[in-house]
């Protein structure tokens, strides 16, 4: 019960930073249903609040959306998203979850002290991106903070930057999730009542901050943005999930 009330709790904030930010279900949810069903049944779990949640910020953002950058980056994101999904079947996650929190902190790093700016994805180092990024999310499950800190390259305002990526995520939730459901789904249906738990936050915490972001100066966001990639890669290298 303890459990299942902390998983509620951690998914309303994870909901309240993905609105602010674009990213964050995954990164703060998997690692803690990880600790009670094992990464790879986590990372199937989680996607299904993830998907409820980006779809309702969504419905709420899509007119802010870039469809430059999610017809170039987004696609190439979607199928790096599919290959990392099939190979997640047979790769052990951890060292992998260590590779993608040593990034986040780097980016963390880079957007704080301003050297991010002097980097900008355009043409063939942007489809890069996407597909790595997409790769990354598709093993471990916390693609949402690579792919925000490949998408901070393009300077886009606060408003587009979320529904851009909640897009993207969109795409990746519909190429991922049944490869993880066609090898596991036993695993993830037995873990139905941290799902319930996590839908219940993360819906919650969508709703709360989406009102937040329409407020947030655009100067103060890219510094926000930066701040949780390098809180989140602390985070996954602090909690080692369960193999």
């Amino acid at each position: 019960m303890l459990y299942h009330l902390a998983i509620a709790a951690v998914a309303l904030l994870a909901g309240g930073i993905a609105s602010l930010a674009g990213f964050g279900i995954g990164s703060l949810l998997t690692p803690l249903v990880a600790a009670g069903f094992g990464m790879k049944t986590a990372v199937g779990a989680v996607s299904i609040p993830h998907l409820i949640a980006t779809a309702l910020r969504f419905s709420r953002l899509n007119r802010e959306l870039d469809r430059g950058v999610l017809l170039g980056f987004g696609l190439m994101n979607a199928m790096g998203a599919l290959a990392g999904a099939l190979i997640h079947v047979y790769v052990s996650s951890r060292a992998l979850t260590t590779v993608l929190a040593i990034l986040l902190i780097f980016a963390g790093m880079a957007g704080l002290s301003g050297m991010a700016k002097k980097f900008r994805l355009r043409g063939a180092p942007a489809w890069i991106a996407g597909a790595l990024s997409g790769g990354f999310g598709g093993l471990v499950g916390n693609q949402g903070g690579i792919r925000s800190a490949a998408l901070l390259g393009f300077e886009l305002p606060g408003l587009a930057f979320v529904a851009t990526a909640t897009a993207i995520a969109l795409a990746v939730d519909a190429v991922r999730m049944p490869v993880y459901f066609i090898t596991g789904h036993s695993a993830i249906l037995a873990a139905w009542r941290a799902i319930v738990a996590a839908t219940i936050g993360v819906v919650i915490g969508t709703l709360a901050g989406e009102r937040i972001l329409r407020r947030i100066p655009e100067t103060f966001f890219r510094k926000l943005v930066a701040a949780l990639l390098l809180a989140i890669g602390i985070l996954l290298l602090a909690i080692p999930p369960r193999k």
